[in-house]
C-alpha cells in the first residue's frame, strides 16, 4: 500500500490529482496570457497600420490641396499679368492636382464615404479646369469683367468648394485615427488588466504546487527512512529465513539419505529370499524330474502346475519389482548425494564441454545415424560436474527420443547458445517425437515421464536436471510438440555467485 502511494506525484492519489489540476491551471494560464499578447499585438499592429492609412490619407489631402492652390494662384497670375510663364506653371499644378487626387482615391478604396467626396474633388477639378480654359483667351472688356468679379469667379468657387470637401475629408480621417488610438488604449487597457490576473493567478498556482510539493517531499523522506530501516531489518530477517531453509533441505537430504539407506536393509534380504526361493524351485523341479526318471509315481498336476509355471512366475514378478525399487533407492541415493556435494565454480567453455559430451556418444550417434553439430556457445563461471551431468541428459533424452525410422527425415540435434543481461543460454534442439503440451512441466517431476515408455528409465533425469540447474542460479525450459520435436532450453547465470543457489 505504501509502495504504491510513494510512486506517485503526490503522497496519495487526491494529493498527486491536487497537484496536477494546480499545474494544468498555471499551464492554462501562460497559453492564455500567450494568446492574449499575440491577439493585442496582433490587433496592435492592425491599429498601427490603420494609423499609418490616415496619416497618408492627410497627406495626401494637404498634398493634393497644396496642388490645387498652387494651380489657382498660378491661374491668378496668368490673368493679371498675361505672363506665359504662369501658364506653365499652371498646367504643372494642374497635372500634379490629377496625380494627387488619383494617389488619394486609391487610398480611400476601403472607405466607401470618403470615395464619394474624392469624387466629388475629381468633379470640382474637372470644372475647374474647364473654366480655366474659357477665360484662357479673353482680352479687353471681358478681361476686365473678370477681374472686376473675380470673387464670384465660377474657379473661385470651385476652389473654394474643394476645400471644404479637402477640410471634410480630414475631419473624417482626424475622427478615425481618434477613434483607434482610443480603441488601441482600450484593448491595450484590458491586456494589462488580463496580464496582471495571470500573473497573479499563476505566483498563486505556483506558490500552492510548492507547498504541496514541498509536503510531499517531506513525506516522501520520511518515508524512505522508514522503509530503509524497514529493510535493514528484512536483510536480518532474510538471512535467518535462508540459514533455516538450508538447514531444512539439509535434514530433507539426511531424511531422504536415510528412509533410502534403511529401505535398502529389507530389500536386500526380500532379494536375498527371491534368490533361496530361486534355488529351491530349482532344486524341487530336478528332484521332480529324477522321480520321474527312477519311476517314481509322479504328483498331481496342480503341483506339477505350480512348481513349474507359477512359482516360477511369481519369483520372475518379485525379481523384477526389487530391481526396480533398487534402482529408484540408487537414484534418491544419488540426489540426496548431489545435494549434498560442495559446488567448485570455474571457468567453463560450454561448446569444449559439449563437445566432450558427443564424443562420448559418438558410437549411439552413428549406429543411429543422427546428424549432431554444435554451435558458438558462451563462457561461463560454474560447477563443471553440474553443469555436464545437465547437458549429457539433455543430449542423451534427445539422442534416445529420436525418430529415426521414419522415411525422409533423419534423426537431427542441433545445440546453440548466447549470452544476454547477465545470462547465459544453452538450446538443445531435435526433431524427434517431441512432448505434448500438457507434459511440458510434468516431465520435470520425479518418475514422471510423457509418451509411449519403450525406452529404459525411471523418470528421474530431467527432474535430476533441472534441481542441478536451480543450485547454479539457473532453469530449464521446454518448448515442444508432438511429432515436431523439442527444444530444452538451459539458463545459467554468465558467473555463478554462492548466493545465487536455490535452497
Amino acid at each position: 500500500m505504501e509502495s504504491s502511494r510513494l510512486s506517485s506525484l503526490g503522497r496519495d492519489t487526491r494529493a498527486t490529482r491536487l497537484i496536477f489540476a494546480l499545474l494544468a491551471l498555471g499551464f492554462a494560464a501562460l497559453l492564455m496570457a500567450a494568446g492574449s499578447a499575440f491577439y493585442i499585438q496582433r490587433q496592435n499592429g492592425i491599429d498601427a497600420q490603420r494609423v499609418v492609412h490616415t496619416l497618408a490619407v492627410e497627406a495626401s489631402l494637404g498634398a493634393y490641396a497644396s496642388a490645387m492652390e498652387r494651380m489657382e494662384t498660378a491661374r491668378r497670375g496668368l490673368i493679371m499679368t498675361q505672363n506665359p510663364r504662369f501658364a506653365t506653371i499652371m498646367a504643372d499644378a494642374e497635372a500634379q492636382s490629377y496625380d494627387r487626387l488619383k494617389n488619394l482615391v486609391r487610398l480611400v478604396a476601403d472607405n466607401p464615404v470618403q470615395q464619394a467626396r474624392a469624387a466629388r474633388l475629381r468633379a470640382h477639378l474637372k470644372i475647374y479646369a474647364d473654366h480655366y480654359r474659357k477665360t484662357l483667351g479673353l482680352r479687353g472688356d471681358d478681361r476686365a469683367a473678370l477681374l472686376a468679379g473675380f470673387a464670384a469667379d465660377r474657379g473661385v468657387l470651385e476652389v473654394r468648394a474643394s476645400r471644404a470637401v479637402v477640410e471634410e475629408m480630414t475631419n473624417a480621417e482626424l475622427a478615425l485615427l481618434r477613434d483607434r488610438e482610443q480603441r488601441q488604449q482600450r484593448t491595450q487597457g484590458q491586456f494589462n488588466i488580463l496580464l496582471s490576473l495571470t500573473a497573479l493567478l499563476i505566483m498563486g498556482v505556483a506558490i500552492a504546487t510548492l507547498l504541496l510539493v514541498r509536503r510531499n517531499l517531506v513525506e516522501l523522506r520520511t518515508s524512505r527512512i522508514e522503509l530503509r530501516r524497514l529493510n535493514d531489518g528484512l536483510e536480518d530477517v532474510v538471512e535467518a529465513r535462508t540459514g533455516e531453509l538450508k538447514r531444512a533441505n539439509a535434514e530433507i537430504q539426511r531424511f531422504a539419505y536415510i528412509v533410502s539407506h534403511d529401505l535398502r536393509s529389507p530389500l536386500v534380504n526380500v532379494m536375498g529370499f527371491t534368490a533361496e526361493l530361486e534355488t529351491a524351485r530349482k532344486a524341487i523341479a530336478a528332484y521332480l524330474e529324477k522321480g520321474a526318471a527312477d519311476g517314481w509315481s509322479e504328483p498331481d498336476a496342480a503341483t506339477r502346475l505350480a512348481v513349474e509355471e507359477d512359482l516360477p512366475e511369481s519369483i520372475g514378478f518379485i525379481r523384477t519389482s526389487t530391481q526396480k525399487m533398487d534402482r529408484l533407492i540408487n537414484a534418491i541415493l544419488n540426489l540426496s548425494r548431489q545435494g549434498r556435494r560442495t559446488l567448485a565454480p570455474e571457468r567453463l567453455d560450454l561448446a569444449a564441454v559439449l563437445e566432450a559430451i558427443v564424443g562420448s556418444l559418438q558410437h549411439r550417434i552413428d549406429e543411429s545415424g543422427t546428424d549432431v553439430s554444435v554451435g558458438k556457445l558462451p563462457v561461463v563461471v560454474n560447477d563443471r560436474v553440474a553443469v555436464e551431468q545437465i547437458l549429457s541428459n539433455l543430449v542423451e533424452n534427445a539422442l534416445k527420443y529420436l525418430q529415426p525410422g521414419r522415411p525422409g527425415r533423419p534423426g537431427v540435434i542441433r545445440v546453440t547458445g548466447g549470452a544476454d543481461f547477465g545470462r547465459a543460454w544453452v538450446d538443445v534442439i531435435d526433431n524427434g517425437r517431441g512432448i505434448a503440451t500438457r507434459d511440458h512441466e510434468r516431465v520435470f517431476d520425479l518418475f514422471r515421464r510423457s509418451g509411449v515408455q519403450d525406452q529404459p528409465g525411471e523418470g528421474i533425469g530431467l527432474a535430476h536436471a533441472r534441481a542441478l540447474a536451480y543450485r547454479l542460479g539457473g532453469t530449464i525450459e521446454v518448448q515442444s510438440e508432438l511429432g515436431e520435436g523439442s527444444t530444452f532450453r538451459l539458463i545459467l547465470p554468465i558467473e555463478w555467485q554462492s548466493g545465487e543457489e536455490d535452497v
